[in-house]
């Protein structure tokens, strides 16, 4: 009876040995489990992480949106380089050209017949004649293209953006223009506003023809944006004034004693005293260009181009 009751106590020390050592067991490999959630947990982290990095890589992609732009605005154009002094007349068919000078970007467009339909320009960026090269005239060049047209004595060369608003003078920037509107009329003005305003944004010319053999427009539309308000100029190729007599405009009209013809005193002017007033002293004295034939100054100063203006 001793021995069966002594049987019994190790019996029940052996299954209480047994069981816990099945509990440490257990134990170490919890422990050893927690470490490898810990990891998993680690690892998603650092997948997050690279998915925000992903995107920030992604974000320049969308900040090239001009880029897109311009290869939609010049879908169905070929994309050429034309130097700005260019004097030949020709154009390209359904072509686009950069014609601002240096780092500027306006962009001619022609369509299948070579002629000059559209300008567009972002920012029109002024002409700055202390550190660009600039002629004594105002010019970049010192001639325009010779596009078909302008061999008329009652055509100028004009520019759809002039050089004081910093265009070139190739055959995508020039069309066969009435001299009176170019030089008097609503091209001068245009012009002259915007000079007068600091430059301007949005810009887009619309050049229209009689038909499709002739590079002499018939019309241009201007649109472009000053000081924040839009402005939409229209007007036909034609002689300003010849209009305005025709419609009984010009009648009594007051004798033009404006103070750009009175005379003035050079000195004040000419600064190196040789006798000739340029560009750069005009404007160091306050005046603004250009300087038309009727004003007390032009005599002083030298028209390569003999339009009747000097820094247009």
């Amino acid at each position: 009876m001793k021995k069966k009751i002594n049987y019994l106590i190790i019996l029940l020390t052996t299954i209480l040995i047994v069981g816990c050592t099945n509990v440490e067991d257990a134990s170490i490999t919890d422990e050893k489990t927690d470490p490898q959630e810990v990891t998993a947990v680690n690892t998603n982290k650092n997948s997050e992480k690279e998915e925000t990095s992903t995107t920030v890589v992604d974000e320049p992609v969308g900040e090239e949106t001009p880029a897109q732009s311009n290869s939609e605005q010049f879908s169905g154009y070929k994309l050429i380089e034309v130097d700005g002094g260019d004097l030949s007349g020709y154009r390209e068919p359904n072509a686009v050209v950069d014609i601002g000078y240096g780092d500027r970007e306006y962009w001619a467009f022609t369509n299948e017949y070579g002629q000059l339909v559209r300008v567009i320009a972002d920012e029109i960026i002024l002409q700055d004649d202390r550190n660009e090269p600039v002629t004594s005239s105002g010019r970049y060049y010192s001639d325009e293209a010779k596009v078909p047209g302008v061999e008329r004595t009652d055509l100028d060369e004009g520019h759809i953006i002039a050089d004081s608003l910093g265009g070139v003078s190739n055959a995508y920037n020039i069309t066969p223009q009435e001299s009176t509107l170019n030089r008097h009329g609503d091209q001068a003005y245009m012009e002259d506003a915007i000079r007068k305003a600091g430059g301007a944004t949005n810009f887009e010319a619309i050049i229209t023809y009689p038909n499709t053999e002739t590079q002499i427009p018939s019309h241009y539309q201007y649109t472009y944006t000053l000081r924040g308000n839009k402005v939409v100029d229209s007007f036909d190729n034609v002689n300003p004034d010849e209009v305005n007599a025709t419609l009984g405009l010009t009648e009594n009209k007051p004798s033009n004693s404006t103070s750009s013809s009175k005379s003035g005193d050079i000195s004040s002017v000419d600064t190196n005293g040789n006798g000739q007033v340029t560009i750069k002293e005009a404007k160091d004295a306050g005046f603004s260009m250009p300087i038309t034939s009727d004003h007390w100054l032009y005599p002083y100063m030298r028209d390569n181009d003999n339009d009747g203006m000097v820094g247009e």
